[in-house]
């Protein structure tokens, strides 16, 4: 373990304790979180007796080696995040975070620039004249130097194997604030308490985070105890919680608590007293304090959310509780690599939209999907793109979230992991910077010598119906049924070497060849078998349509396609979506291409005090974009854009775990 240098630490103190007490001491703890628990009050009430503690003079400068890890400590807390430590000038040490924490952990505010090397912030500091931090990318992040935010903040920071650890000064919160003010622009109906203002002593890190639906409380008519109660006119409200690293006055903890429920009156004197209206739900429903962070808990009506930003001299955080609440944004984040953000109107509705440009001669795309090893397995986007050390990326076809399989195509690098479904919508790519986009089908078929022909429908695929799959050692290194009774082949250096029966579904792995592949004969097929006894030699054709697919070596499917050659050509019948699945109002994913051959990846959530777009709501705003060709992507609680560690358009909590995605990665020349 290594210090940072002196002047990190306005004051540095040894812990000092007798012998006994220390070897207990360090069975549960290293040295360097004995520094932060010493910190604690919470600490220091349960271990006894309290250690002595002697001031001692500032440690001298001390030379730092490079370091780097995932994991830091932020006043005792650990969470995930990528940080460096370089030798700089006069070997004193450069630190690097990388923006995602340094946004979702601190909750620093990044301000728009045109240049990918210099990022200014904002963090109770002036919007005017702000902090300009370097930036530079590495495997995967974009990390920024706050080595000067680190001295005027007055953190503390040490290195402890993988960890950074960071400390910051103990805040107080000296007063919190409701009330209600009119929202710019003019027009948006506001309600009855819209805006909270929290006082600080000084800056602290905070977040924001969305929680899940309050549940409404439903009561029978009064004058009929036993009735079923009606179903609210309104969506429920959504919690959402702000958390401060800072310790909120007993007084102002009291002020935000609930009084007790008066108890229920007998339905006799409810049906002689006046009916009165409900009182709506407060914003703020608690304060609370938890191991030195203050957490406010917040009821937000739905379509609505909080827009924090910070100021200081005072310092405060000041929360707006808005239908619009996206911050506009225009962030030039890497070279080829832009970050936008934005509300877009269709007609008297107005839709966030959180999207990302990539110039294709400056990155590369490739698909990504949870488990390298295998097809079947789902997690979430920001792991799967960290696992793959990609920049950017967004969830991508769709998939059965049961059984955690793919619903749709996926080829990498000419190579077909999964085949496509239904005549869906796909985009295909080279590394080039050039792109197709169409409805997609695979023909395979199985030749025999004496020119038998069979049809194999699908390939790697969740997707069941009778007739021939085919699945190869990219699904994983076995094969469970899914279906029963399914005959199973094997076929090995283009030879059938074996017939199986499958059994019931789900019950017994078959061993994928790594020389070959399986075919499964199901439901009528099953009778194919007769006509492959062992020793028949095998081969395979296949061919796309249209045929332009074929050139392209990589390919992801998903649909219904959005937008071919600048005209909308919406057909979710054709591509065998359901009738709900079109006409509802959802979070939507999309990919698209540009007249200048820029990529794009967006993310489109609820529209200002509703919900999200339908298809054609969709296909409309990515056309307004500057799409020409576009592909609408799996949505809904799977819609993910992630960026250098952080997810943009939605808190991480919110978002589903999804099968696979597109991911954008840097081109290093």
């Amino acid at each position: 373990m290594l210090k940072m240098p002196n002047w990190y630490r306005k004051k540095s103190y040894p812990v000092v304790t007798k012998p006994v007490e220390y070897q207990v001491f360090r069975a549960t703890a290293s040295p360097i979180i004995a520094t932060i628990l010493s910190l604690s009050p919470i600490w220091v009430a349960i271990a006894q007796p309290v250690p002595e503690i002697t001031p001692r003079s500032p440690a001298s400068p001390m030379r730092k080696a490079p370091s780097s890890g995932n994991q830091i400590s932020l006043n005792g807390r650990t969470i995930p995040g990528a940080w460096l430590v370089k030798s700089g000038t006069y070997d004193q040490p450069i630190i690097y975070l990388s923006d995602g924490v340094f946004r979702q952990a601190i909750g620093v505010d990044f301000l728009n620039s045109n240049n990918p090397d210099r990022q200014p912030i904002q963090w109770f500091s002036s919007a005017t004249s702000p902090l300009i931090l370097v930036t530079q990318l590495q495997s995967g992040y974009r990390y920024l130097d706050i080595t000067k935010f680190v001295q005027q903040a007055n953190w503390q920071l040490q290195t402890n194997g993988n960890t950074l650890v960071i400390v910051t000064p103990q805040a107080q919160i000296k007063n919190i604030i409701t009330g209600q003010q009119p929202l710019n622009p003019p027009g948006i109906n506001t309600i009855r308490e819209n805006r909270i203002v929290v006082d600080l002593d000084r800056a602290t890190p905070w977040i924001v985070r969305q929680g899940l639906p309050i549940k409404q409380v439903q009561t029978p008519p009064a004058d009929d105890p036993d009735a079923i109660a009606p179903k609210p006119a309104t969506l429920p409200n959504r919690e959402w919680t702000i958390t401060l690293d800072a310790i909120a006055d007993p007084v102002l903890i009291q002020r935000y608590t609930s009084a007790p429920q008066p108890p229920s009156l007998p339905s006799l004197i409810k049906q002689i007293l006046p009916k009165t209206q409900p009182t709506p739900d407060k914003l703020i429903q608690k304060v609370e304090v938890v191991n030195n962070q203050t957490i406010v808990s917040l009821s937000v009506p739905f379509g609505w959310s909080p827009r924090v930003n910070t100021i200081d001299n005072p310092h405060r955080l000041m929360v707006e509780i808005r239908p619009d609440a996206i911050v506009e944004r225009n962030i030039a984040w890497a070279n080829g690599l832009r970050w936008r953000q934005q509300f877009i109107s269709l007609g008297k509705e107005r839709f966030p939209v959180v999207w990302l440009e990539a110039n294709p001669r400056a990155v590369t795309l490739k698909p990504i999907w949870a488990t390298p090893e295998t097809l079947i397995g789902t997690a979430p986007l920001i792991q799967t793109a960290q696992k793959y050390l990609a920049l950017a990326a967004i969830n991508g076809g769709y998939f059965n979230r049961n059984n955690r399989l793919p619903l749709g195509a996926i080829r990498r690098d000419n190579q077909w992991i999964s085949g496509p479904i239904l005549n869906r919508g796909a985009i295909a790519w080279n590394n080039s910077g050039q792109f197709y986009v169409g409805r997609l089908t695979l023909q395979e078929t199985l030749v025999t010598p004496n020119n038998l022909r069979l049809p194999i429908l699908f390939l790697n695929s969740g997707y069941v119906q009778s007739g021939i799959a085919r699945y190869t050692p990219s699904w994983g290194t076995t094969y469970t049924p899914l279906t029963d009774n399914e005959t199973i082949l094997l076929v090995q250096k283009d030879e059938v070497s074996s017939q199986l029966a499958g059994g019931k579904a789900g019950q017994t792995p078959v061993p994928i060849p790594q020389d070959g592949y399986l075919l499964t004969l199901r439901g009528t097929a099953a009778t194919t078998a007769m006509q492959l006894p062992t020793g028949t030699k095998v081969t395979l054709t296949s061919a796309t349509t249209p045929a332009d697919f074929s050139r392209y070596p990589n390919i992801v499917g998903a649909g219904p396609l959005l937008i071919q050659n600048g005209q909308i050509v919406i057909d979710a019948k054709a591509e065998k979506f359901s009738n709900a699945f079109i006409a509802e109002k959802a979070i939507r994913s999309g990919i698209c291409t540009t007249a200048t051959g820029t990529l794009m990846i967006a993310a489109v959530h609820n529209r200002a005090g509703g919900a999200g777009p339908t298809l054609a709501e969709h296909a409309q705003l990515m056309k307004q974009l500057g799409c020409v060709n576009a592909l609408n992507l799996d949505g809904g609680s799977s819609t993910s854009l992630y960026l250098g560690g952080q997810l943009l358009d939605r808190s991480p909590n919110t978002a589903a775990r999804v099968h696979n995605g597109i991911g954008i990665f840097w081109q290093q020349r």
